[in-house]
């Protein structure tokens, strides 16, 4: 990869890569957009096969975050972080507060969060180097883990996704197919079923998908089976990228709505692809915009219950992202970048006039 090039092409800002040999630490922060805010977007810790691997993952992560936090209406821009190794053996307290100095490097700039493979604990132990963490349950009004809220905007989305396709917003009777059952997909499944919803679920960890059968009473596939099964709803709440050239031709249902990022291998390719099969797709950084809601309100106080109503919103949000693409007669990913370009750029033009701000040190003496 040609990194600079890369960062022109997609007009990314700038990317840190942070190493300390003590801990261990071998991590990259990537912030693409600050036209809104400080840049805000989770740290994923994966055990990537390569450094290139993981570049590519957290430059694809972080200008999804611009977007979604641009659509969600926060002012917020978009940043990500990758911590290279494997979350169930490599984590200690010196390699989280190795990597919490990292982000207090930058001043501000960008604002960590939860996010694949770390915890609350993970960010209470940044939080003993930085106050730019959110999901601290160390910090006193935290908005903790910030999965339930995840889920309850998927939910909401997949509601309003229903309507459009069904007539009618409830899941009562709906067979939903699940790819992944972690944390957020736990309570999104529990939603769906409270509701009267059925579940056919997969995932690689065999615990996780006896757990949703036990509670929940779901019927298992097996992981590759899950594209082929005859269902309402889709929802891919695993890694991303997992909607391509092979994966499409095989779906069985009416519409996809889940809480994995990039859910699309090629956005308009793929997203064109869904629509000529006559499936609606949800687009993911408005679907699983709730967990970034949440924590980005400890910016300003954390209250709960402002926090769901806002969440909640994500459900009108969906149908403005459907009545633009009809009425533009393009795809709703189209849309939904429409949506957020908008305002960011509509933002960029607001934020021209300089202003003298106490923070700035030009022109004092």
């Amino acid at each position: 990869m040609y990194l600079f090039e890369e960062m022109k092409l997609h007009d990314y800002e700038q990317v840190v890569f942070c190493q300390d040999k003590a801990s261990g630490l071998k991590a990259i922060i990537a912030i693409h957009d600050t036209t809104l805010g400080p840049a805000l977007g989770g740290c994923r810790m994966w055990p990537y096969e390569t450094e290139e691997e993981a570049l590519r993952d957290v430059l694809r992560l972080s200008k999804g975050m611009t977007y979604k936090n641009a659509a969600a209406g926060l002012n917020i821009g978009g940043g990500k972080s990758v911590i290279i190794g494997n979350p169930k053996t490599d984590k200690s307290e010196a390699l989280f507060r190795a990597m919490g100095r990292y982000v207090e490097s930058l001043n501000g700039r960008y604002i960590i969060a939860e996010d694949v493979g770390t915890t609350e604990q993970d960010m209470n132990n940044m939080y003993l180097e930085t106050d730019f963490v959110t999901g601290s349950t160390a910090r006193a009004g935290s908005s903790g883990n910030p999965s339930p809220k995840t889920a309850l905007g998927v939910y909401y989305s997949m509601k309003r996704t229903a309507k459009e396709v069904f007539g009618t917003d409830s899941l009562e009777g709906r067979v939903v197919s699940v790819q992944g059952v972690g944390n957020v997909a736990y309570e999104l499944c529990r939603l769906i079923r409270e509701e009267g919803g059925e579940l056919i679920v997969t995932d690689i960890n065999e615990e996780a998908v006896q757990r949703v059968v036990d509670n929940l009473g779901a019927t298992s596939v097996g992981i590759d089976e899950i594209y082929g099964v005859e269902a309402d709803i889709f929802s891919p709440c695993a890694l991303g990228a997992i909607l391509n050239d092979d994966t499409i031709p095989q779906l069985k249902v009416k519409a996809i709505c889940g809480s994995s990022n990039n859910q699309l291998a090629e956005g308009k390719k793929h997203a064109k692809m869904l629509e000529e099969k006559g499936i609606l797709y949800a687009p993911d950084f408005i679907a699983n915009s709730g967990g970034v809601i949440a924590v980005a309100d400890e910016l300003t106080g954390y209250d709960e219950e402002r926090t769901i109503t806002q969440v909640k919103t994500v459900y009108n949000q969906m149908g403005q992202i459907f009545a633009i693409a009809k009425e533009q007669n393009i795809t709703t990913v189209e849309a939904a970048d429409h949506l957020a370009e908008s305002r960011i750029n509509q933002m960029l033009n607001v934020r021209r006039t300089f202003l003298q701000t106490e923070k700035s040190s030009i022109c004092k003496r």
